[in-house]
């Protein structure tokens, strides 16, 4: 029986290794680079099943490795699908329905994202985002582009005046913000008081920073300052990366500052740069603390002026415990996030093709 079991096992090996040659041959002639990495699979395969034949155990040396590094990473796996991919797919579902959280849940349909077409609360918040958005992600990109570049040369203080243009990211956010409601208080800021003592603009007129139409232009001011230092930083890594050698032949052809900045910083930063947008869109779509922080006034209410969609997510599902709208809402934000990600990755792939 054992010599039936090792003769079996050898002409399966014969078989193996000679269907192994021909995908090796065939694979050396394949121009088809897809093509090619599917008979390399294929070849891996092989070799796999071939090693597992001939040393007799159930599993191949490298599926025992492969377990080895999945139970690695399993934890965080299992944490990711419990905490995260299960409450998106319940979201996602429970977009279509509608609960309060105690009694029992009904089906809606459509009906939640109907209700968001008259919806005037949603619509402010809505605009307001968009808003806020195309306001802080271009001024917040010159801004730290601006700085890395000074900040890349040999000025004096470069070090200090690095850790100064850091700071805001990194300091609390309830702090900053506080300093920030007293330098534009209406009546006791010494920027209403600059405007009043020096540019002669009225008591009455003064602007109101924090309230009306003014809210969401001081929330990306505000944005723009706190968060420039830290894509200053990114931008410093991708400068300090370009081969001081471009910049050494163009000045030998003639090149002035804005050519070398045009046809070598420039183009040398589009990764970068497209890393920059894609982070801060996502963070920009994601506004809640800083609207919260800045506008929101003792009770942290938003008014419609300073609504925005994550704060109206928030207020539906955990105030008014419409869970079902809330949802409908949380998608609508989820699909505008996905839609402009993946235009700005096409984007990118063309740019590079």
């Amino acid at each position: 029986m054992g010599k039936m079991t090792e003769s079996s096992k050898n002409i399966q090996i014969e078989q193996l290794q000679s269907a192994l040659t021909q995908t090796i041959e065939k694979a050396r002639r394949e121009k088809d680079e897809r093509e090619k990495k599917k008979l390399i699979l294929q070849i891996e395969k092989y070799n796999s099943t071939i090693d597992r034949i001939r040393s007799g155990r159930l599993i191949s040396r490298q599926t025992r490795r492969d377990l080895v590094a999945y139970s690695f990473i399993a934890p965080n796996f299992i944490g990711f699908c419990v905490f995260t991919l299960i409450p998106i797919v319940f979201a996602f579902a429970l977009a279509f329905m509608k609960w309060d959280g105690s009694n029992p849940i009904s089906f809606e349909g459509i009906n939640n994202f109907k209700r968001l077409w008259t919806d005037t609360f949603f619509k402010a918040a809505l605009e307001n985002t968009i808003i806020y958005c195309i306001g802080t992600v271009p001024l917040t990109m010159i801004a730290s582009l601006a700085l890395a570049i000074i900040l890349n040369q040999k000025v004096f203080g470069r070090g200090i005046l690095r850790t100064i243009a850091f700071f805001p990211y990194v300091a609390s956010l309830v702090a900053i913000t506080s300093v920030w409601k007293l330098l534009f208080h209406p009546s006791k800021g010494p920027v209403n008081n600059i405007l009043y003592t020096f540019f002669n603009v009225p008591q009455d007129d003064l602007p109101q920073w924090f309230s009306g139409s003014l809210c969401v232009i001081s929330m990306i001011l505000f944005s723009v300052w706190k968060y420039m230092g830290y894509y200053m930083v990114i931008y410093l890594a991708g400068l300090q990366g370009i081969p001081r050698e471009l910049y050494e032949a163009a000045s030998l052809d003639g090149a002035g500052t804005w050519n070398q900045f045009r046809y070598i910083t420039w183009p040398q930063l589009s990764s970068t740069t497209f890393f920059v947008v894609v982070m801060l869109t996502i963070n920009c779509f994601k506004i809640y603390d800083v609207a919260v922080m800045l506008a929101g006034g003792g009770s942290g209410e938003l008014t419609v002026s300073a609504t925005v969609l994550v704060y109206y997510i928030y207020q539906k599902a955990f105030i008014d415990w419409d869970l079902g709208y809330s949802s409908a809402v949380a998608m609508v934000l989820f699909i505008m996030v996905l839609v402009v990600t993946i235009i700005q990755f096409r984007g990118q792939a063309k740019r590079e093709a």
